[in-house]
C-alpha cells in the first residue's frame, strides 16, 4: 500500500511550517523513489561535502568535440560543457549516496499523494534569477509548458503526462497527473529546470543559440570561445548557497572546460598544465601516458577511486533498423565475433570487466535463472520472450585469450550459415550473393584500436567492416537521425532506473530522432517491463523488474557488450581535496571538491 510521504513537521529545515495542500497533507522536505529519504528534515549538509571547506581557485577540465550553442533543452545543437548543470536550477536536487533521492531548491517542499496521481511544490521565497529577479510559480508553468513543447524528447514525453496544472495561493503548484504517469513522474518533474519566462518569450527556445541565457543556479556563464572554451563564475551571495543540500557544495570561484579534437590531444594539454582536472575513462591510457616528469615529482596527483554505481551497458551497437541487423541471429553470430579477452589482455593491460548486464556492478543486474518475483513478471510474457530466456542463463561468449577464438568462430559461422548467410571465394554472402559489408561509425580516435581488432576477426567470417572516425557534429547529427550501422555507445544509467529506460529501449522512442534507442528495439516484452520497471512500489519490486528487463534486452542481442570499471581515475594538479572519508554510491562529486590555499 502506498503511502503519504510526509507531514507537516518535516519543513523545519526550509522555513515555516505550510498550509496543508488539496487532500489535507502536508508537504516533505524531500522525497524518496523507494521509501524514506536518507537524510531528515533537519540534516545539515550531505555526507560527501563539507561546509567549512575553503572557496576560491579554479577547476579547468578538458572534453572533446566542439559546441554550438548555450541551449541544452532541445535537440538541435551541441551544448556546451556544464551549461544545464552550472547555470540553472531545478525544483529539487539530487543527492549521490543514495539510489534517488530529491531535496529542496527551487521548491523547498514537495507534497504528493499516497497513488501519486498528483504532485505539489512550494517554491522557495528566496529564489531568484541571476538579474535578482524572483523565480515565481509563472515561471515554473511556463517552463513546464514550453519544454512539453519544445524540449527534447525526454522532457516532452515526460511533460506530456500532466493532465493539468494549478496554481495553489502565491507560491505553490500542483501538476496533476494523466493515466500514462508512473510512480517515478513526480519526481521527474521535480527535477525540471526552472526558465525564466520574462527572458524566454523574448529568446525563442526553441533554436540553438549562443547569447548568455538568463540562469539560477551556482554559476552564471561568464566567458565564451565558441566551439573552444566555456568558462562560468560562481555567483556571489547566491539565493542557495544555505541550504543544506548546497553546503559545502562549488566551492571553486571559476569553471572552465577547454575543448579538444580528441581524446589523445586533451591528454597531451593537460601533461602540459593547459588544465588542471581529469577523469581518466581509458585503462589503457592511464597505464602509458601517466608516467610524466610532473606526475613523477609529484606536482600531479594521480588516483584510483572506487565507486559503488551501476555500470550501464557499453557496447557496439547494432541499428537493427537495417535489414543487415534485423535478424538476432546475426546480431548474436557477430557478439560471438568479439575476443574481449584477448583485447583486455594484449590492449587493455587486463584492467576491465566483461560487460555482461544493461546494469552492471548492481544488485539489479540478472543471473542464473529467472526466480520468484522476476519469473512472475516474465511468464505472462512466455510467449514473445526467447525460450533460452527461460531455459538457460544468459552468458557473453568468452574465449581463452589466445586471439584464435576458433571454437567461438566456429558457433558465429553456424548462426549466419541458419540466418541464410554461406561464404563465396572468402566472402560471406546472402542469397542473392550481397556480401556482408557493414560500417563502425566513432567519434573517438582512442576507440579505434578496439573496432579494428574487432573488424579483423569478422574478417575471418568473410565479413567486411569498416571503421570510420568523424567529428563530432557529423557524429551528432548522424546518430541523431539513426543513420549508421554501428556505433559504440554506453547507456548510463542510475540506482533507480525508470523513465529514462523508455528513451533507451521503448518502442514509442524507436522512431523518435534525439532519442537513444539507438539499437532500434521495438518489443512488446521490453515495453512491458519498463512499465513494470516504471510503477515499481518498492525497492524489491525495482530489482525484479531490472532484472527481467536486463534478461529479456540481453537475449535480444541488441549490442556486443564491451567492458566496464569499478574505479574512478582521477589525475589533478597542485591541491584539491574532498571529504575523503565519504563513500558516495555514485563516486566522487567534483562539485563537493575545492582547491586547498
Amino acid at each position: 500500500m502506498k503511502r503519504c510521504l510526509a507531514a507537516l513537521g518535516l519543513v523545519a529545515a526550509f522555513g515555516p511550517a505550510l498550509p496543508a495542500l488539496a487532500d489535507g497533507t502536508g508537504p516533505a522536505h524531500g522525497i524518496a523513489m523507494h521509501g524514506e529519504p536518507l537524510y531528515p528534515a533537519d540534516f545539515d549538509h550531505l555526507s560527501y561535502a563539507d561546509p567549512d571547506a575553503p572557496r576560491g581557485g579554479t577547476l579547468v577540465q578538458a572534453t572533446t568535440g566542439t559546441f554550438d550553442s548555450l541551449n541544452p533543452f532541445i535537440v538541435i545543437g551541441r551544448t556546451a560543457a556544464g551549461v544545464r548543470a552550472y547555470h540553472f536550477a531545478s525544483l529539487m536536487e539530487r543527492s549521490w549516496d543514495e539510489p534517488f533521492s530529491l531535496y529542496g531548491y527551487v521548491a523547498r517542499s514537495i507534497e504528493t499523494p499516497a497513488d501519486r496521481s498528483w504532485v505539489a511544490f512550494r517554491l522557495n521565497p528566496d529564489a531568484r534569477f541571476h538579474d535578482g529577479t524572483p523565480i515565481t510559480v509563472d515561471d515554473v508553468q511556463f517552463t513546464m509548458e514550453t519544454l512539453r513543447e519544445h524540449g527534447t524528447p525526454g522532457f516532452r514525453r515526460n511533460y506530456d503526462r500532466i493532465a493539468s496544472v494549478e496554481r495553489i495561493g502565491d507560491d505553490g503548484i500542483r501538476f496533476t497527473l494523466n493515466d500514462e504517469a508512473d510512480r517515478e513522474t513526480p519526481l521527474i518533474i521535480a527535477l525540471m529546470p526552472v526558465l525564466s519566462r520574462a527572458y524566454y518569450t523574448q529568446h525563442p527556445i526553441d533554436r540553438t543559440s549562443l547569447d548568455i541565457p538568463l540562469g539560477s543556479g551556482p554559476y552564471r556563464i561568464s566567458a565564451v570561445d565558441p566551439g573552444r572554451s566555456i568558462a562560468f563564475s560562481r555567483v556571489e551571495d547566491w539565493w542557495a548557497d544555505d541550504l543544506p543540500v548546497f553546503r559545502g557544495m562549488h566551492n571553486f570561484t571559476t569553471l572552465r572546460f577547454d575543448y579538444y579534437r580528441d581524446t589523445a590531444i586533451a591528454i597531451e594539454a593537460f601533461k602540459s598544465g593547459e588544465y588542471n582536472f581529469r577523469r581518466e575513462t581509458s585503462a589503457e591510457a592511464w597505464a602509458t601516458d601517466y608516467d610524466f616528469p610532473a606526475a613523477r615529482r609529484g606536482d600531479v596527483t594521480l588516483l584510483e577511486w572506487p565507486h559503488h554505481r551501476p555500470e550501464g551497458m557499453s557496447g557496439f551497437v547494432f541499428n537493427s533498423r537495417r535489414a543487415l541487423f534485423a535478424d538476432p541471429r546475426v546480431r548474436r553470430a557477430l557478439i560471438y565475433a568479439f575476443d574481449f579477452e584477448w583485447i583486455n589482455r594484449t590492449l587493455l593491460y587486463g584492467r576491465y570487466r566483461r560487460a555482461d548486464s544493461y546494469f552492471a556492478n548492481s544488485d539489479l543486474a540478472s543471473h542464473g535463472l529467472p526466480e520468484g518475483a522476476e519469473l512472475a513478471l516474465l511468464e505472462p510474457l512466455r510467449d514473445i520472450v526467447p525460450a533460452a530466456a527461460f531455459a538457460e542463463p544468459y552468458t557473453v561468449p568468452a574465449t581463452d585469450g589466445s586471439g584464435r577464438a576458433r571454437e567461438n568462430l566456429r558457433t558465429a559461422r553456424d548462426l549466419l550459415q541458419d540466418a541464410g548467410w554461406t561464404i563465396d571465394r572468402g566472402t560471406l554472402v546472402d542469397g542473392d550473393g550481397r556480401p556482408f559489408a557493414f560500417e563502425i561509425l566513432l567519434n573517438d580516435p582512442s576507440d579505434e584500436r578496439i573496432a579494428l581488432a574487432y573488424a579483423d576477426t569478422l574478417q575471418r567470417l568473410g565479413i567486411q567492416a569498416s571503421v570510420r572516425t568523424v567529428d563530432t557534429a557529423q557524429y551528432t547529427a548522424r546518430t541523431a537521425t539513426f543513420d549508421f550501422d554501428m556505433i559504440r555507445f554506453r547507456w548510463p544509467v542510475t540506482l533507480s532506473p525508470g523513465a529514462e529506460q523508455n528513451l533507451y529501449w521503448g518502442s514509442g522512442s524507436a522512431a523518435t530522432e534525439g532519442s537513444r534507442n539507438y539499437a532500434g528495439v521495438e518489443d512488446a516484452a521490453v515495453d512491458a517491463l519498463i512499465g513494470a520497471l516504471e510503477d515499481a512500489r518498492d525497492r524489491d519490486a525495482l530489482v525484479a523488474a531490472a532484472r527481467a528487463l536486463d534478461r529479456v534486452l540481453l537475449w535480444g542481442n541488441y549490442v556486443v557488450p564491451l567492458y566496464y570499471d569499478t574505479v574512478d581515475r582521477i589525475a589533478f594538479w597542485g591541491d584539491l581535496d574532498w571529504v575523503r572519508d565519504a563513500d558516495p554510491l555514485y563516486g566522487l562529486v567534483v562539485e563537493s571538491m575545492w582547491q586547498v590555499p
